[in-house]
């Protein structure tokens, strides 16, 4: 069974409340969003397997840990998840990078898919999918539900904001899912939009409206 992760470190804390101004500008905003990835990409790893290894230090020869041969892939939403890829890719620059384009329908809120480009053994890959906002859970739930389509068996989901509706509609589709938020804020408006939130997170990041 799956878990929610409700990533509380100070720095996360402090990182989230600059994303929430509305007067950070486009630069800082982009930043930050790579810095916090950066931060949840720790925690979001500190299951990964590990062997044990000989190596020679410059004094001694000596036993120690690394991390035994797993691959990983990102598969960042389209267009707000890319925001968060260089931040992942700074600790684990062997990670492929798939993409998965959809868009939530402003009339019914549901996901509408329009690209994907995916590893070719993405199946054999442990798969962090990255949408910074988790709303409605609908976009996030039908990327995770494509990625079982290619056979991908160990996903975990890493938002940065999320409703308490997105967060159940993600449990309650693949209650199997770890999923790793920065804050769990109040609820959803009429539109659909976290509140408080920090507005539409793919319009901040590259500066259009």
């Amino acid at each position: 069974m799956g878990q929610v992760h409700i990533l509380d470190h100070p720095l996360l804390q402090h990182k989230v409340t600059m994303l929430r101004d509305k007067n950070t500008s486009v630069k800082e905003f982009r930043e930050i969003v790579s810095e916090i990835a950066n931060l949840m990409c720790y925690e979001a790893t500190r299951d990964m397997p590990v062997e044990e290894v000989e190596i020679e230090t410059p004094i001694a020869v000596a036993k120690a840990k690394r991390i035994a041969g797993k691959k990983m892939a990102v598969v960042p939403i389209l267009r707000a998840g890319l925001g968060m890829v260089d931040g992942i890719l700074e600790l684990i620059p062997g990670a492929k990078v798939g993409h998965i384009g959809l868009y939530r329908d402003p009339e019914t809120l549901e996901p509408v898919q329009y690209y994907c480009k995916l590893p070719n053994d993405i199946a054999e890959r442990d798969v962090l999918v990255l949408d910074p906002m988790l709303a409605t859970g609908g976009t996030a739930s039908a990327a995770i539900t494509f990625l079982k389509d290619y056979d991908c068996r160990h996903i975990k989901l890493m938002s940065i904001i999320a409703a308490p509706e997105g967060v159940e509609r993600v449990r309650g589709d693949h209650p199997n899912i770890d999923i790793f938020i920065a804050a769990l804020d109040e609820r959803l408006d009429e539109r659909g939009y976290i509140v408080p939130g920090l507005g539409d997170a793919g319009d901040r990041i590259f500066g259009t409206k």
